[in-house]
């Protein structure tokens, strides 16, 4: 009898949604593997690609063997092992060979051509496993069945993967999947519909329908192993990702060296107390908190003891924080508070604990400091609504603090707002001052100790406004800093003082603040060569002032400097000497030529021994390393007596002379000493210059 293959007649419908069943599953985890394969890269991305060939393959096989198992033909069947174990082997490899081409993307429609190579890969897999499929029977095929299988697998092959890498549209990875299963599906259901059996009568036994349903149990338990692993893997690497992304979030939001919140946690926060604040009708303060003497620590002790300073502040901040309470370190020495609260006694309670954990001795390794700190306080409402207005009146809250010796806190007030415009608009017009010629330079008289002879004269910068009239320095160097201005400000001071030394009749030192903007610049030495070139001043004369807190900023640095300073021939004083924590060390370490004596000291020499005691003991030590030493803030002839009488070198001070514009200063000493004129301006003698005294 001759049998004709009819699959809706011959197939067990259970195998058959088993079959299906399988097929979706697998194909669900087929294309997830595959975005994932598309959203990674290098060894990862290859990773991906091949469990996701591996879950096509074994979904695709398992698929065709239990929809053959279900195929009725009424004779005996065995099934080849190997050519069965090389169908699986095709499918798996024709997938991944598709699945590496569709990636490339990039590339005009290898996504399409990839998915026609899958298709091919199932047509392959499935002939190849009905070579295997071996019945006693006469087999017939039917040529035009068999092509329309062929292009059905390949034209929707093609179509999957353009869906999977293109997707087009939001439900794209859904109707990839779909054409996917119908790319199986019509395959091996056309295929099947092309073969015809005829049973042979040849005693052999029929093929028990239990046997295999359950052969096709086993085969789908065996696929969904396969499948299930790739679902491990996904879920396992995205519960990685996940928690690495988690890692990384915490890390982006933490501060690397306290563990405190960040900058950027600090403005999601602040952010969210807002908005409650605003819908509860709540306050919320900002307090801005600015180490004292982290400086200190940082440079006497080395970064590793400033880092842990800083690492057992952060743990006091973050161990007392309240419900409704939140600290971050915001970079630096500076940290950020913020305060919910219905009361000023919570507040006050908040910033009475933090300033008891800033001003706790901190212990580190043989030594104790106590950092200190300034803070700020702005509350919203009243002191603004949005969290810029609020943060930045609370910098200026403590700026006022950090400026008020007498207070730990600073509360913001509306006329700190007209002090920082002012403070604005002068850092505006400063930059416009060189240009509108409004600074000029007044030179103030350095002499001899025992001989009254004039051994130099200081520069000293002013700015003389239109408006304003003369700025103290005091008022806008800051501000210079602090914008880089002085940079352009250094360079014009440096170069006007030595044109007009130049012009000196007696070749007498000038001397030149360096700003420590200026002193950190790389190219200073260079600047200082090509000045004297331009001007044709001896570089004996020109003497460049520099002040400790500036060289420990970054000593390796600031000995190459010095270094490259002295070797133009320039000298270099050390300027306001006394003040600092490590001057001995300092001087030991650079090559100065001369110590400036620090003004605080000759203010108390006439009454306060220990003063002179300090003042003798600058000068042992100047004698000893064969250093000058110029005395700076000498007001009255005792104090001048007392420097003669313990050997000081040079002395500078109102008593000597007040800082004048330079033709002023030669000019009243042409009145009174009637000097030889020769054309060039000539140095004053040292009695017009000690009849000065007092202040300005």
């Amino acid at each position: 009898m001759r049998v004709v293959s009819c699959i809706f007649t011959e197939h067990d419908l259970r195998l058959v949604l088993l079959a299906v069943f399988v097929c979706l599953s697998g194909g669900w985890v087929t294309f997830g593997l595959f975005r994932r394969a598309g959203e990674s890269l290098g060894t990862q991305r290859h990773g991906w690609t091949f469990l996701a060939a591996v879950a096509a393959g074994a979904s695709v096989w398992c698929t065709h063997f239990i929809a053959m198992l279900a195929f009725e033909v009424r004779a005996p069947l065995t099934f080849d092992p190997f050519l069965t174990a090389v169908s699986l082997v095709v499918v798996m490899a024709g997938c991944g060979l598709g699945f590496v081409i569709a990636l490339q993307h990039e590339r005009a429609r290898l996504a399409e051509i990839g998915g026609a190579l899958v298709g091919l890969a199932i047509t392959a897999m499935h002939y190849t496993g009905m070579l295997a499929y071996h019945v006693d029977g006469l087999i017939e095929w039917n040529g035009a069945y068999i092509a329309a299988s062929v292009l059905m697998a390949t034209i929707f092959g093609a179509l999957a993967l353009h869906q999977a890498v293109r997707r087009p549209w939001a439900f794209s990875h859904h109707v990839a999947l779909a054409l996917f299963v119908l790319a199986v599906a019509g395959l091996h259901f056309t295929g099947m519909a092309s073969l015809s059996v005829t049973p042979l009568t040849t005693g052999a036994p029929l093929a028990d329908a239990n046997v295999s349903a359950t052969m096709a149990l086993a085969v789908a338990g065996v696929g969904l192993i396969i499948v299930g692993t790739g679902v491990a893997s996904y879920l396992i690497d995205a519960k990685t990702t996940q928690d690495m992304v988690e890692q990384l979030r915490q890390m982006a939001l933490s501060d690397a060296l306290t563990g405190l919140p960040n900058r950027a946690r600090f403005a999601d926060h602040l952010s969210r107390e807002l908005a409650r604040a605003k819908t509860d009708g709540g306050h919320v303060a900002v307090i801005g908190i600015d180490l004292d003497r982290f400086k200190e620590i940082n440079d006497l002790r080395g970064h590793e003891a400033g880092d842990a300073a800083l690492k057992t502040i952060g743990s006091r901040l973050g161990d007392l924080i309240k419900d409704g309470e939140f600290v971050a370190r915001i970079g630096g020495d500076e940290f950020v508070a913020v305060k919910r609260f219905a009361t000023q006694d919570e507040l006050a309670d908040f910033i009475s604990r933090l300033e008891s954990a800033l001003f706790k001795p901190i212990r580190i390794d043989d030594f104790e400091a106590v950092t200190g700190a300034s803070l700020g306080v702005s509350v919203f409402p009243q002191d603004g609504e949005s969290q810029e207005r609020l943060v930045n009146n609370a910098d200026l809250a403590m700026y006022r603090a950090k400026a008020d010796v007498t207070r730990i806190t600073c509360y913001y007030e509306p006329h700190m707002d007209e002090a920082a415009r002012e403070r604005q608009a002068l850092a505006q017009e400063l930059r416009r001052a060189i240009d509108l010629d409004q600074l000029e330079l007044h030179y103030q008289v350095q002499t001899s100790v025992t001989t009254g002879e004039v051994r130099g004269y200081e520069a000293l910068l002013r700015w003389r406004h239109p408006v304003r009239g003369l700025v103290p320095p005091s008022e806008f160097i800051p501000i210079a800093e602090e914008t880089g201005s002085i940079l352009a400000i250094g360079e014009w001071v440096l170069r006007t003082a030595c044109r007009e030394a130049a012009s000196w009749t007696q070749p007498h030192k000038v001397a030149i603040n360096l700003s420590p903007v200026q002193f950190t610049n790389a190219d200073l030495a260079r600047l200082v060569h090509e000045v004297l070139l331009q001007t044709d001043l001896s570089p004996s004369r020109l003497e460049l002032e520099v002040t400790e807190s500036t060289i420990i900023v970054d000593k390796v640095r600031a000995l190459h400097t010095l270094r490259q300073l002295k070797a133009l021939g320039v000298t270099v004083a050390i300027d306001d000497f006394g003040t600092g924590y490590s001057s001995i060390a300092t001087l030991r370490s650079f090559p100065f030529d001369k110590i400036k004596l620090d003004r605080s000291f000759m203010r108390e020499v006439d009454h306060n021994q220990q003063a002179k005691a300090m003042v003798r003991a600058v000068l042992t030590l100047g004698k000893t390393l064969e250093v000058k030493v110029l005395a700076e803030g000498v007001e009255t002839s005792h104090q001048l007596d007392i420097l003669r009488a313990e050997g000081c070198d040079e002395a500078q001070g109102y008593l000597l002379g007040r800082p004048k514009p330079i033709a002023q200063i030669f000019a009243e000493d042409s009145q009174d000493a009637h000097p030889p004129y020769s054309g060039r301006l000539a140095p004053p003698p040292m009695k017009r210059q000690r009849a000065g005294i007092g202040r300005a």
